[in-house]
């Protein structure tokens, strides 16, 4: 129950702070079978029934042909819980696998979001979620900075190109953490894909490096999270945010106690 009530205060906070979810709703969870997309599914779900709001929530699944189980456990449990949910077998994606076995995740990612779009218009939703923990935020921090040679993270809320969706992580002050112990305590069947298990990429080195420095530094994901709300841009290098000419200083505000010359 203590788990519970952390899972919902910090994904309430997140969907306060950035507005995310507002009244009629219909929210899209984009369920990859794991642990972060199912408990991110589950905090919607209660949330639906105590928020102060008036949402809808449903779910879908997108195979791309890189599961590692079978999905039908995973369907079985949904509708068990009464959850209604989409399973959309996304052919081209299969064709790329045969034509393209070596593709790149960037090519697999617009494959998928185009299925993604197509789903969510058909249930209905303008908004739909994705499982992306405080984990994702700080490893996309780094990764931005080290590799691209831009300061950027995932963002919390963001739109389709057209405006169509928004597209939002309710899980941001969520660590793996939680949604580990989370998704254990539900005993509900995860269906891993291939690419969480590959070795040797940037990920994974990165995920490396966090679980050391945590050792000694526990808070270190909370503190990048509270960093990128907390932007300092005159101490940065970007040009379009710095003045060169100094800050205007107000002049001296007269003494308020009269100077007595000496006689």
């Amino acid at each position: 129950m203590e788990l519970e009530k952390t899972l919902l205060r910090k994904v309430g906070e997140a969907i306060h702070r950035f507005k995310m979810i507002r009244d009629g709703d219909r929210v899209a969870v984009a369920l990859s079978g794991g642990k972060d997309s199912l408990t991110l599914l589950e905090a919607l779900l209660l949330l639906e029934k105590r928020a102060p709001i008036d949402f809808s929530v449903c779910a879908f699944t997108v195979e791309q042909g890189k599961f590692l189980r079978p999905i039908e456990p995973l369907g079985e449990y949904l509708k068990a819980r009464g959850v209604a949910w989409t399973y959309y077998r996304d052919s081209p994606s299969f064709r790329l696998l045969e034509e393209e076995p070596d593709h790149g995740c960037d090519l697999c990612s617009r494959y998928r979001r185009r299925a993604v779009y197509e789903i969510a218009r058909g249930l209905g939703a303008n908004a739909i979620a994705f499982g992306h923990t405080a984990d994702d935020f700080c490893e996309s921090l780094l990764r931005n900075t080290m590799f691209t040679g831009k300061l950027s993270a995932l963002p919390a809320v963001t739109h389709s190109r057209d405006k169509e969706f928004r597209l939002i992580r309710p899980l941001v002050f969520v660590t793996e953490e939680i949604t580990r112990a989370y998704a254990e305590s539900l005993g509900a069947p995860l269906v891993p894909c291939g690419c969480s298990q590959r070795t040797g990429t940037v990920r994974r080195g990165l995920r490396d490096i966090f679980a050391e420095m945590e050792k000694e530094y526990p808070h270190l994901k909370e503190n990048m999270l509270s960093a990128m709300g907390n932007v300092d841009t005159s101490r940065l290098l970007d040009t379009r945010y710095l003045d060169f000419d100094g800050p205007v200083v107000p002049p001296r505000p007269a003494s308020l106690f009269p100077i007595v010359s000496e006689l």
